[in-house]
């Protein structure tokens, strides 16, 4: 052998157990768990539930950082163009899904540019009224909007994002109009709707539910397949009056592409003990929301469902990409 590639391979071999050693430290300082919606949302609530319990098992501080806009867009780059280190996480929401059906070209392929670690929750959105409206069921509801076409006006958390959609979808079988407007987060449009300046809203159980109990706002159904948990009495909007309607929003934690395997399975491990703990768990589903804790590769699977199944529901609504 040369003494070129002898050094060569030294080479390698050095790099190869810095890398492990690497591994072995990580984490050594601060971890950042991006979200891509403002504080207050469903997702925010989310992350910083875990977020301390996650920086107790790590030995390090864990950081919500904030990144709302362009439908939750900006915060997925952010983390999508990282250093694949396990220092950038993504708290996801249902929109990485969702977004290539709505928009012709993204800065990043969630499924090419991000490594799946845990789907953390699932949960119904919540179809909600301003206490102004005067319907007190799904089939009210309807029976107002044909009446009104085009005076309902419904709040999101932006264009393309579940809530925008899981309406287009109930606009599209009740066959009524209402105006969709988009905002930067959960938590925006919900104080809109309590403030009466919208009028209806598949909010999230999360953000929807408090003001529910607070009657600022009224309750018609939550939009899964089955009740929550959180609401019992409240119907789903299929038995209500949209049979097989169904719509729940997610939220996991991804990597950027190329993350460490060894780095996967320390966080994913760690994600599921959290979940799996009384506090967290009680908190969840006391919330709306059940905990989860799938593989990377179910998780993986299940984004690449999500996609198909809301490229179909945006095509029949005649929702076209941007």
């Amino acid at each position: 052998m040369s003494c070129r590639t002898l050094a060569c391979c030294l080479c390698v071999f050095l790099l190869g157990a810095i890398s492990t050693a690497a591994l072995a430290q990580y984490p050594n300082r601060v971890v950042r768990i991006v979200v891509p919606s403002s504080a207050g949302g469903g997702a925010d609530i989310v992350a910083r539930v875990i977020a301390p319990r996650l920086a107790e098992r790590l030995g390090q501080q864990v950081v919500v950082d904030n990144r709302p806009g362009a439908g939750t867009i900006i915060g997925g780059d952010i983390v999508a163009k990282a250093p694949p280190d396990g220092y950038t996480l993504l708290m996801a929401i249902s929109t990485l899904a969702t977004n290539p059906v709505i928009y012709r070209k993204m800065p990043y392929d969630a499924q090419r540019d991000l490594t799946p670690v845990t789907q953390i929750a699932s949960l119904p959105n919540i179809l909600v009224v301003h206490p102004s409206v005067p319907v007190k069921n799904v089939k009210e509801l309807i029976a107002f909007a044909h009446a009104h076409p085009g005076q309902l006006t419904y709040g999101s958390p932006g264009t393309g994002t579940n809530p925008h959609l899981a309406m287009a979808l109930f606009c599209n079988m009740a066959k009524t109009a209402m105006v969709h407007v988009p905002y930067k987060g959960s938590a925006p449009a919900v104080i809109d709707l309590v403030a009466g300046h919208i009028t209806v809203m598949a909010a999230t159980a999360l953000t929807g539910i408090p003001h529910v109990r607070t009657g600022r706002l009224r309750a018609l159904a939550v939009t899964s397949a089955a009740r929550t948990a959180a609401a019992p009495e409240v119907p789903t909007v299929a038995e209500a009056a949209l049979p097989g309607y169904d719509a729940v929003q997610w939220y996991g934690v991804l990597g950027p592409a190329q993350l460490p395997a060894e780095i996967v399975t320390k966080l994913h491990a760690e994600l599921v003990r959290i979940l799996q703990t009384p506090d967290v768990k009680s908190r969840l589903l006391g919330d709306g929301a059940d905990p989860v804790g799938n593989t990377p590769d179910e998780f993986a699977r299940f984004i690449r469902e999500e996609t198909a199944k809301w490229t179909r529901v945006a095509r029949a609504a005649g929702i076209n990409p941007e």
